[in-house]
């Protein structure tokens, strides 16, 4: 096994660690704004299979990441579920909303989500066929909490206050959707592991604003059972997990999930992630992402910083979070040159 990404994930130590960005084809690139342009508006983009394989590979040719994301969104899922789903400019996503038993008996699921989806595995084909034979190529989904907060406030919200509100008023619809999209997330997944992903990630943007019993429940327990499914059809499958804003419960979720890999944000210090996650594996993280827009010596020091604290144990570097809009180019090659010097 050559590919540095898949060694870490099976978790060596390595001297330099590989290295990709959360949301490394994105607004940040004159050439990604370019492509955009072209498909016309963010989900023309998603479905055009040969623009989506662009903008995954700009990044690769520009930076030479050890990996490649797949360009798609969290919110395909609920679309190809049967939500409505559109993008209002410089706000995001707005969705039809599931707040009633008879919202959630609109929802189709199993086969009916590929005749949607279709596009995307074709975009993970043409990766596959595309991308340096070192790179490494990574699928995605949302997590089913994070998912279900969007189709539940039909937006995003800085609370998750309806998610909350449903969870609290109607128990069992709530875990319905949760269920439905768990089963979703694994059909997902599958499609684009047998179209060429050699590893996929859960990212749970919103996990933090569960608490106690709820994280259990709805995010460590949906992220088991994605991962041991996937495993259990790809025993050679790696899962990388981003409970973001988890605090204290990313200790143990490793063990608690199956996930070979857990993305940490930039909440903790990567010394605390060496000391209480790492034990567990493979971690990924956690450059702010607020040092690509500044630069300068802090963006230095501190890439260097993350990757000396977590040099004893397999590590991914990566951001906290996704790469802002308004990020540097220039810094993003620095921050590798840090990583890579």
């Amino acid at each position: 096994m050559t590919k540095t990404i898949l060694r870490a994930l099976a978790g060596e130590t390595l001297e330099t660690p590989p290295i990709w960005m959360m949301r490394q084809a994105g607004r940040y690139l004159p050439e990604y704004k370019a492509t955009r342009a072209e498909a016309g508006d963010f989900l023309s983009l998603c479905y055009n299979p040969e623009l989506a394989a662009e903008v995954t590979l700009q990044p690769l040719r520009r930076y030479g990441f050890d990996a490649a994301i797949l360009f798609a969104d969290i919110l395909l899922l609920p679309q190809a579920l049967g939500a409505d789903l559109w993008f209002v400019t410089g706000e995001g996503p707005r969705l039809s909303t599931v707040t009633t038993q008879a919202d959630f008996d609109k929802l189709g699921r199993g086969e009916m989500i590929h005749d949607t989806l279709n596009p995307i595995y074709e975009t993970v084909k043409i990766l596959r066929r595309e991308l340096p034979e070192d790179v490494t190529l990574i699928g995605f989904a949302g997590a089913p909490w994070t998912v279900a907060t969007y189709m539940i406030a039909g937006q995003g919200t800085k609370d998750q206050g309806p998610a909350h509100a449903l969870k609290a008023e109607n128990r069992p619809l709530f875990e319905a959707l949760i269920d439905r999209l768990t089963e979703g997330t694994i059909d997902y997944l599958t499609k684009q592991v047998e179209a060429g992903a050699e590893v996929v990630k859960i990212f749970d943007s919103w996990a933090g604003s569960l608490k106690g019993e709820d994280f259990d429940k709805y995010a460590l327990e949906p992220a088991r059972v994605i991962t041991s499914e996937l495993k259990s059809r790809f025993p050679d499958l790696p899962v990388i997990g981003f409970p973001r804003q988890a605090g204290d419960k990313y200790i143990g979720f490793h063990k608690a999930t199956g996930v070979d890999c857990v993305a940490v944000d930039d909440s903790v210090s990567p010394e605390w992630i060496a000391e209480n996650v790492q034990p567990g594996g493979c971690v990924q993280g956690n450059l702010k992402n607020t040092h690509l827009v500044t630069g300068g010596q802090a963006l230095i020091d501190e890439t260097k910083h993350v990757v000396e604290a977590l040099s004893k144990g397999p590590h991914i570097f990566n951001l906290g979070h996704g790469i802002t809009p308004d990020a540097d180019p220039e810094n993003v090659q620095i921050m590798i040159d840090a990583v890579r010097g």
